[in-house]
């Protein structure tokens, strides 16, 4: 029905391009993007690194690697309209081991079964003439990889939602949803407010806001905190794209690499250490509250058992810089710890199912006339506008 009310809970750049999507989609649609921070894009999409991934890491035939490819062409298309930043730097995939040049083969026919554009592999020299400062025996280049500025990108989507007569309330943290009668009533303390469809794009909070609306209890958030270094002013000439290392495929992270940001500055990083609090952007910000939390789910002392060796070593990695650089030299030699400073950090949801199994594509749940976004990790950025639409067509599947 186009007089529908529209709750969103989430004003990241998924609920937000989410937002604007079903105000386009369905004109007389009221959306209300419901958040409790007093600006959009405060978490995840705020402390995101800027890259728009092309789709190299993603299996073919996945959710993750189709929304990624169309969500690419819909961000560039959308940036150049709002003249917004995109700049297609490139990226080099780059093996420095000779036992990686076999994974990095198994990434280039994932990465053209996903249709990468103008993908190809490159050399030693070749390396050399694209990154004269880069280390690496081998690598992948993508030049169509690009970088932008989401929090910016969020910012728009709000416009185009309030412009289309919706609302964005901030300052309003859901404390209870209820199905009633003719729709579904948030709560927020004691006010309220009632809508005819709710969606759930709560990032690092998705399971706990999705229990209040009665959906299942896995995947549990697990959150991770992502720290980097900046390479200081005078070296920042190093790096011309984005460096990268070949991924070990057991994780979901891409581990560290060296990015240059849309205000010219360059980020090493992130390592990937659990974090003692959903916010936790500071190693010492701690929430006993999370921490129970994750001690009484199973399935974090699975994920522990499989995985603390690396745990480990990224932990050394947040306390000394020395140790953070290590590997990072690899890519860039002669750049170590002498060459950076301390950087921000970012949290990242990362879903876990009971087994300790670490979700790797995008999930989402349906309860009745509420959906549930119960997972969505990188490049859900990249892919924010594809998101949308894939939503927007479950949310609407009965219509």
């Amino acid at each position: 029905m186009a007089d529908e009310t529209i709750g969103i809970v989430g004003a990241g750049i998924v609920g937000l391009a989410l937002g604007r999507e079903i105000a386009l989609r369905r004109p007389g649609t009221r959306v209300v993007v419901m958040e409790k921070e007093q600006r959009v894009a405060l978490h995840q999409t705020g402390h995101n690194s800027g890259v728009v991934h092309a789709g190299i890491y993603y299996t073919p035939g996945s959710l993750k690697a189709n929304l990624t490819v169309r969500g690419v062409a819909l961000l560039r298309e959308y940036c150049q309209d709002r003249g917004l930043p995109y700049r297609e730097i490139g990226k080099l995939v780059m093996a420095v081991r000779e036992e990686e040049l076999g994974r990095m083969e198994n990434l280039y026919t994932r990465a053209k079964n996903n249709h990468v554009p103008d993908l190809r592999k490159v050399s030693k020299d070749e390396i050399r003439e694209l990154e004269p400062h880069a280390g690496g025996i081998a690598a992948l280049h993508s030049p169509r990889t690009a970088i932008t500025d989401y929090p910016a990108i969020a910012r728009e989507f709000a416009k185009d939602i309030t412009g289309s007569g919706g609302e964005v309330r901030l300052g309003f943290p859901v404390t209870g949803v209820t199905t009633v009668p003719g729709g579904i009533e948030v709560a927020s303390g004691q006010r309220g407010i009632t809508v005819d469809r709710l969606v759930l794009c709560a990032g690092l909070h998705s399971d706990t806001v999705a229990r209040l609306a009665q959906d299942r209890a896995e995947p549990r958030i697990i959150p991770f905190r992502g720290e980097y270094m900046l390479l200081k002013p005078d070296r920042a000439h190093l790096v011309r794209g984005l460096l990268y290392p070949v991924p070990d495929p057991r994780y979901p992270f891409l581990g560290v690499h060296f990015t240059p940001r849309v205000d010219g500055t360059v980020e090493v990083g992130p390592n990937a250490v659990l974090a003692l609090a959903r916010e936790g952007y500071r190693l010492a910000k701690v929430s006993m509250r999370d921490l129970l939390g994750l001690a009484a789910y199973p399935g974090s002392w699975r994920m522990a058992a499989q995985h603390w060796r690396t745990g480990v070593k990224e932990y050394r990695g947040s306390l000394s810089a020395t140790a953070f650089m290590r590997d990072a030299g690899l890519y860039v030699p002669g750049v170590g710890a002498k060459d950076v400073v301390r950087g921000g950090a970012g949290v990242r949801a990362q879903a876990l199912d009971r087994d300790g199994t670490l979700v790797d594509d995008f999930r989402v749940h349906q309860v009745g006339r509420i959906t549930a976004v119960r997972n969505a990790p990188s490049p859900a950025a990249t892919a924010s506008m594809a998101i949308a639409e894939h939503i927007a067509d479950a949310v609407f599947a009965d219509a």
